[in-house]
């Protein structure tokens, strides 16, 4: 008993198998129909458009043997997604370490003076100090350091590393971080008012930062000078969405920054 092939098409009939082409942006084909021939702009779910030499554009669908890819009958399909690509440096600027996991906290600590001096570092170095096992509190203020840092207790495996606004000679701040004289213990600061003005003027997309009349409250004058609404936690998230690496910063807290980090990580 003989067994037949249900395929009963003649063997010269069957269409040969053609290769399967992704359409790559820019790759040049011919459609079979019509004989426009062009670059791949766009490919979309079943179409693909090309544009000639001219600069016009068809969309075609994306048939079964339906280009010319050098004169071959092809079968464009769509092309794979790219791969995601991953950083390569963290925001601060330090080599990317792609999963890895966040340290088990540190005895030490890196203190700040408010909130946004706290997001602001975490904006730029989250990434190194979860790696590195390093927890930023906020003070509200550093009127009673002497007395926070004797609470903290801080010795040579608990290191205390403490960021102050407005640390310059003479200021009220530079007189109370002299009272701090721990060797487990390092207070720098930066010489702005405030931690706004450590972001460039040039990424919040402003020429300077406004100069602000002694007496009054510092944010509520730049929001004024600077026509913004007259809600300085608004601003802050404006200004703080403006910082996407270090670049955004400027050098004196920058350095500052990485001085903490190194003395409360040092072994």
């Amino acid at each position: 008993m003989r067994s037949y092939d249900p395929d009963l098409t003649p063997s010269w009939k069957k269409s040969k198998p053609v290769p399967e082409v992704p359409a790559d942006p820019d790759l040049v084909v011919e459609e079979v129909a019509t004989g426009f021939c062009g670059a791949v702009i766009r490919c979309e779910a079943g179409t693909v458009t090309l544009e000639d030499r001219f600069g016009k554009h068809r969309v075609f669908p994306m048939e079964p043997r339906g280009f010319l890819l050098e004169g071959r009958v092809v079968t464009l399909v769509r092309p794979a997604p790219a791969a995601p690509v991953r950083p390569t440096r963290t925001a601060s600027g330090s080599v990317a370490v792609p999963g890895a996991r966040a340290r088990v906290a540190r005895a030490g600590r890196i203190y700040v003076e408010g909130r946004h001096d706290a997001e602001l570092v975490e904006r730029v170095w989250g990434d190194d100090l979860r790696i590195e096992g390093v927890v930023v509190e906020y003070l509200e203020g550093v009127d009673d350091l002497p007395g926070i840092v004797a609470e903290f207790g801080p010795a040579p495996d608990a290191r205390l590393g403490v960021l102050v606004d407005h640390l310059v000679p003479g200021s009220k701040e530079s007189r109370i971080a002299a009272q701090v004289t721990s060797p487990d213990v390092l207070v720098v600061g930066h010489p702005y008012i405030d931690v706004w003005e450590a972001v460039k003027p040039s990424s919040v997309g402003i020429r300077a930062w406004p100069t602000v009349p002694r007496g009054q409250d510092w944010k509520t004058g730049v929001c004024r000078a600077l026509g913004w609404p007259p809600n300085t936690g608004a601003a802050w998230q404006h200004i703080l969405s403006k910082v996407t690496s270090y670049k955004d910063l400027e050098p004196q807290l920058l350095g500052r920054v990485e001085e903490l980090i190194d003395f409360v990580t040092a072994p």
